[in-house]
């Protein structure tokens, strides 16, 4: 089951790079292989995500310290964003991060993206009609990863919609498996656009 998820993971991130989501080998994603699992396979720090493979991949536990036969690789700098995600969402198997451009302009003007009246925003897990308010927030961006951490978790109440966006940075989006992890994240990335185009 792990290898059949590596694969598919790697495609989405191959897939995710054609789009323009992982300039200079940026982003990272990850999965645990059920909900119970207290291990965390997360793509390793420094690969070109346009050649990303199974083998990219590497395991840490959920202080985000490379397992023992990982002890030789790098993990990315924000490991501890997916670990806490992992702790504050147990149905969580999926956390995605992408660096897509319309979530990082907006969040360079809004304090939160706030959709309403569009059909698409039904992708977030939850959401039953076009005609209510989908709240979206903006959380700075901080080098210190146990700061930021602490902050989400006294914001939890904020992540109703299983994604966020940090302030010049990017978005984070997850789900009970991958297909609605890419859901929330593939939802917030299009509604991200269509606000900004309809403010030009």
């Amino acid at each position: 089951m792990k290898e059949n998820l590596k694969h598919q993971l790697a495609q989405t991130i191959r897939a995710y790079n054609a789009k323009g989501w992982s300039p200079a080998t940026s982003t990272n994603y990850s999965f645990r292989e059920t909900a119970e699992s207290k291990d965390i396979v997360i793509s390793r720090s420094g690969v070109d995500k346009a050649e990303f493979t199974s083998e990219d991949f590497m395991e840490v536990d959920f202080d985000g310290k490379p397992l023992s036969n990982y002890y030789h690789m790098k993990p990315s700098a924000e490991t501890g964003i997916h670990c806490v995600l992992y702790e504050l969402f147990p149905e969580a198997t999926v956390v995605l991060h992408s660096h897509s451009v319309y979530p990082v302009l907006l969040s360079m003007t809004l304090p939160s993206v706030i959709f309403e009246g569009f059909e698409i925003q039904k992708g977030f897990d939850g959401v039953q009609t076009h005609e209510s308010k989908v709240n979206i927030p903006i959380f700075e961006n901080s080098q210190d990863m146990d700061d930021f951490k602490n902050w989400l978790r006294e914001h939890v109440d904020q992540l109703k919609h299983h994604c966020f966006i940090i302030k010049g940075h990017g978005t984070y989006a997850w789900g009970k498996n991958l297909f609605e992890a890419k859901r929330h994240l593939e939802t917030l990335d299009y509604l991200c656009e269509l606000t900004w185009k309809r403010r030009k």
